[in-house]
């Protein structure tokens, strides 16, 4: 269940001249080292749904991704690529001496999570991806056929406000928040914690590599697709999916199609967020993923 505390420490680790910021909970051996969507998106809403981990013997460590949160938000668009982010990724682990870790990866934290577990398999004991895909124009043929439930004119007006770029229009704003509350979380009042992170999202890192808003994917990640790559990953492998989800059950069957050691759970009655969502029957699948493979060699 989730839960807002401090962190237990708070650590600062120098990448590249830039300063990140980590978050570690509880003193266990085995490590869940959390990766949160975005881009650009602060980690509470991510470290206060899995902290309670702590108390289960896991030690549980987040990191404000560079630019959001307490980490250093320089001003260089040259930053904002999944390649840098995976060497972040693994200098925030050397340095915080994780050694082979439990990598959990939501959304954008999952496409990170799969091309990190590709360059530094050794790091891994076993890979966690949440609410994510493997392929994004398959994504984004799944996100035209959500969009499409809105009916031809509003879908119309949506594409005529994307070909001018006015995504701040009202009338697209209301088709996107109406979509967000049907895939993004289901929940009548957002948790305290999301809500902190999309208060002080950070948008230039957002926007250059995915683009406005989660239903449109215009920025530098379009083309991403490591489908052809996945049987390379061989730890064991937990998929997890809301049946309503924006990255839909779809994207979730063609991961697992292509991963040697997977296993799939829908959540019948979540979108985005089962962790919110679904909190007790969230927790019982991760618990029992990480119980079977703890102490993996």
């Amino acid at each position: 269940m989730w839960q807002i505390k401090p962190a237990d420490e708070r650590i600062e680790v120098e990448v590249d001249g830039h300063r990140v910021v980590a978050y570690s909970y509880g003193a266990g051996e085995e490590t869940v080292f959390l990766l949160n969507g975005g881009p650009g998106l602060p980690c509470d809403y991510l470290r206060d749904a899995h902290s309670f981990l702590a108390g289960h013997g896991y030690r549980v460590v987040a990191f404000d991704q560079l630019g959001c949160g307490a980490s250093d938000r320089p001003d260089d668009p040259a930053l904002w690529s999944i390649a840098r982010y995976v060497e972040e990724t693994e200098a925030v682990r050397r340095a915080l001496g994780l050694g082979r870790v439990h990598l959990l990866g939501h959304s954008w934290g999952g496409w990170l999570a799969i091309d990190y577990a590709l360059a530094y398999p050794g790091a891994l004991k076993t890979l966690i991806l949440e609410d994510t895909a493997a392929d994004l124009p398959h994504l984004m043929a799944e996100m035209h056929r959500l969009r499409a439930s809105l009916g031809p004119e509003t879908v119309e007006m949506l594409l005529a406000h994307e070909a001018d770029g006015s995504y701040g229009h009202p009338e697209y704003q209301a088709a996107i928040t109406l979509l967000n509350y049907r895939h993004v979380c289901r929940l009548q009042d957002w948790p305290a914690p999301l809500l902190a992170s999309l208060e002080d999202w950070n948008m230039a890192p957002y926007m250059a590599m995915q683009g406005p808003n989660e239903f449109l994917y215009i920025g530098n990640l379009k083309d991403w697709n490591r489908v052809p790559d996945l049987h390379r990953i061989e730890v064991p492998v937990l998929i997890t999916v809301g049946r309503h989800d924006e990255i839909t059950p779809a994207c979730a069957l063609r991961m697992k199609q292509h991963l040697p050691q997977a296993e799939l759970t829908v959540f019948q009655n979540s979108s985005h967020m089962p962790f919110y969502e679904e909190p007790a029957d969230y927790d019982a699948v991760l618990l029992a993923f990480l119980g079977k493979h703890r102490g993996a060699a």
